[in-house]
C-alpha cells in the first residue's frame, strides 16, 4: 500500500471516531455549507440537529433516532492533489459498498451504500469541485442505508457542493502541534506537519504513521457522555487533565494501534491521536501520549 493510501487510512479512523452518536446539551451555530432550511428542503423526512460545526471543516448531525450524519470538506492546495486525494477517497470507499456515479455535482460524484449485512450501516456521497472534495455520511441507526436514504443525501451535497468556498481550512503551520510532539512517535527525519484546518492539525512520517489534533465547540455534557460511552476501545481516565479527560486505547475495530486522548476545556475539546499503521513501542499506551495531550490541553 502507498504511503498516501496508509495515511488516508488513519485519517478514515479519524473520522470513524468523530461519526460516534453523542447527545448535545445545545444546539451549534450554523453550517456555513447548508442552512437549516435548505438541509430540511432536501431531506424533508429526516430531522437533523446540528451538534457541532467544525470550524470550516464541515459540520455534525444528530438525528431523531440517533443518527449520525457528518457532512466533510477538505480544501486542497491545488486541483492535482485534490484529485489525487478524491481518488484515495473513492478507494476506500468501494472496499465497504459499491459505488455509482452521481452526475450534477462538482465535477465528479460517486455515491453508495452499504451492503445489507454489513455491521455498521452507512449511506455516502463524495464528490469532487476544483480544489475542493466534499463527502456527506449519513450512519443510520436501526435500519438499512438503502437508496432511499442516498437519494436525499444526494441532494442535500448538491446544495453543500455550491458553498465550499466558505470554509476557512488552509494550509501553514499548526498552533496545536509542534515538531519536538514527534519525539518518540514518528521519524522526524521524514516529518510532515501540515495544519489542516483552523482546529486541527496532522503529522505523519514516511511510514504513514500520524499523529493528529482535532478541536471542536463542544459542551461539557457531551465531552462527559463520550467518556462513558461503550465501545470497541478500552478507556481510562486521566484526571490530572480535568475530569473530562481520557484516553481510548487497544480498540477490537478499527486500529488497534492507535490511541487518542480527549481533554476538555473553556467550551473546546481536543483529540489528541497516535495511530501507527503497524506495533510500535507506544502502541496502545496513553502514558507517553499524555505529555503531548498536556500542552494541547494548556492551550485550549
Amino acid at each position: 500500500m502507498r504511503t498516501i493510501d496508509r495515511l488516508f487510512s488513519c485519517l478514515a479512523l479519524i473520522l470513524a471516531i468523530a461519526a460516534v452518536p453523542v447527545l448535545p446539551a445545545r444546539a451549534a451555530e450554523a453550517c456555513p455549507f447548508i442552512s437549516a432550511k435548505e438541509l430540511a428542503a432536501a431531506m424533508p423526512a429526516l430531522k437533523w440537529s446540528l451538534i457541532s460545526n467544525q470550524d470550516g471543516r464541515g459540520c455534525i448531525y444528530q438525528g431523531g433516532r440517533g443518527d449520525t450524519m457528518m457532512l466533510s470538506v477538505f480544501r486542497n492546495p491545488d486541483k492535482d492533489r485534490a484529485r489525487e486525494l478524491y481518488a484515495t477517497f473513492v478507494k476506500t470507499l468501494g472496499e465497504r459498498m459499491a459505488l455509482n456515479a452521481v452526475a450534477g455535482i462538482g465535477d465528479e460524484g460517486q455515491g453508495g451504500t452499504t451492503a445489507a449485512g454489513a455491521e455498521r450501516q452507512e449511506a455516502v456521497v463524495v464528490t469532487l469541485s476544483g480544489d475542493y472534495i466534499l463527502q456527506l455520511t449519513v450512519y443510520p441507526v436501526g435500519r438499512r442505508a438503502d437508496d432511499a436514504l442516498l437519494g436525499p443525501i444526494t441532494e442535500a451535497a448538491r446544495v453543500a457542493i455550491a458553498n465550499v468556498s466558505r470554509s476557512r481550512e488552509r494550509f501553514g503551520n499548526c498552533e496545536w502541534l509542534t515538531a519536538a510532539d514527534a519525539d518518540g512517535f514518528l521519524d522526524t527525519g521524514t516529518l510532515t506537519v501540515q495544519r489542516t484546518g483552523a482546529g486541527s492539525c496532522m503529522m505523519f512520517d514516511r511510514e504513514a504513521n500520524t499523529m493528529t489534533v482535532a478541536v471542536i465547540a463542544t459542551s461539557r455534557d457531551t465531552a462527559v457522555g463520550m467518556m462513558k460511552r461503550a465501545g470497541p476501545c478500552k478507556h481510562v481516565a486521566i484526571p490530572e487533565l480535568g475530569s473530562e479527560a481520557f484516553g481510548e486505547h487497544s480498540c477490537t475495530k478499527g486500529n488497534g494501534n492507535a490511541v487518542n486522548i480527549f481533554v476538555w476545556k473553556n467550551g473546546r475539546q481536543a483529540s489528541i491521536l497516535f495511530a501507527p499503521v503497524k506495533p510500535h513501542p507506544e502502541s496502545g499506551s496513553v502514558e507517553h501520549l499524555k505529555a503531548v495531550a498536556a500542552r494541547v490541553y494548556g492551550k485550549l
